[in-house]
């Protein structure tokens, strides 16, 4: 090109609308209602507030749970069927395949976040929180010949459709206080031990078995008793997780920012508020440096540009 041709001069605010057609796009509003969000809270190129959105794997600092996700997103045909046949058996198979589904992670350094979808007895807590959300609440359960027919779909959103309902209430009995859940899991495990059901009865007996070695008192490094307890945290996240793939939203591990007129510090959720239905009604977050949890509505936080693993 020589010197004497003219340099074409972008339009102004060229730039501006582009970014509004993209937010547009990515949050799935209006263009009238991504110009006011991106006014109101100063979004940046590829952020997004949390009421819209989701975000599944959040991209973080453990390149092992990275590997097992991209890995688990290659399986083959055959491979997906068998795992959503294991999936489609309650309890145990579905708790099984969901915590293989959402491996342990960790904070990304410097956050004061530890580990995330972590806790040892994961699976087995699953496991109860199905058998007591079965025990009040049976009409939950889906049939077992639907759940079988779905399976050989080889999806896991199409189990995920059929399962929502038992998903939901086993999340919900999660916020109740610590006594409380396990009051309700010992009351359902002594029930289901007298079950007509050959295969609920030795299931139920296995259960009961796991949780008194979870409540048995151990010795510490330095001599010291504890008891492990329930690894409430690690399946809440879990389900966090697995509520978000049919309902959007952010799972635990999504790094974000506090809208103005907060201070604009940078956060990750750790947890979620759930109503009856649909997405999240707030989230649990805790402050890059802080010493304790914050509550935040979905309006309150902007999700930062590219946290999704695997983009779809």
């Amino acid at each position: 090109m020589s010197d004497s041709t003219p340099r074409r001069t972008p339009a102004p605010g060229r730039a501006r609308k582009r970014a509004i057609r993209d937010h547009a796009a990515r949050a799935g509003v209006a263009y009238s209602e991504a110009a006011r969000q991106l006014e109101s809270v100063g979004l940046r190129p590829g952020e997004t507030l949390s009421s819209y959105g989701r975000t599944i794997y959040p991209i973080g600092s453990d390149p092992h749970r990275q590997l097992l996700v991209e890995r688990r997103e290659r399986r083959s045909f055959e491979e997906r069927v068998s795992d959503t046949r294991r999936a489609a058996v309650l309890p145990h198979g579905r708790a099984q395949h969901l915590v293989e589904r959402f491996p342990p992670s960790r904070g990304r350094t410097g956050s004061g976040v530890g580990t995330l979808y972590h806790g040892e007895g994961r699976e087995e807590l699953l496991a109860m929180l199905y058998i007591v959300t079965v025990a009040e609440s049976p009409g939950l359960l889906p049939e077992v010949g639907d759940l079988t027919w779905i399976a050989e779909l080889g999806e896991d959103t199409a189990l995920d459709t059929a399962c929502a309902d038992i998903d939901r209430e086993a999340r919900r009995l999660l916020d109740q206080e610590p006594l409380v859940l396990w009051s309700g899991i010992q009351k359902a495990l002594d029930l289901a031990v007298h079950s007509a059901d050959g295969q609920v009865r030795q299931e139920a007996i296995r259960q009961t078995a796991l949780l008194s070695t979870m409540m048995t008192p151990r010795l510490g490094y330095a001599g010291e008793p504890y008891v492990p307890g329930l690894p409430v945290v690690g399946v809440r996240q879990t389900l966090d997780a697995l509520l978000i793939v049919a309902d959007d939203g952010h799972a635990p591990g999504t790094r974000v920012r506090l809208t103005p007129p907060h201070d604009g510090r940078w956060a990750t959720i750790i947890g979620a508020r759930w109503g009856s239905s649909g997405p999240p009604v707030g989230y649990l977050v805790w402050l890059d440096g802080a010493t304790a949890s914050l509550s935040a509505r979905p309006d309150d936080l902007i999700v930062l540009a590219d946290q999704e693993t695997i983009p779809r």
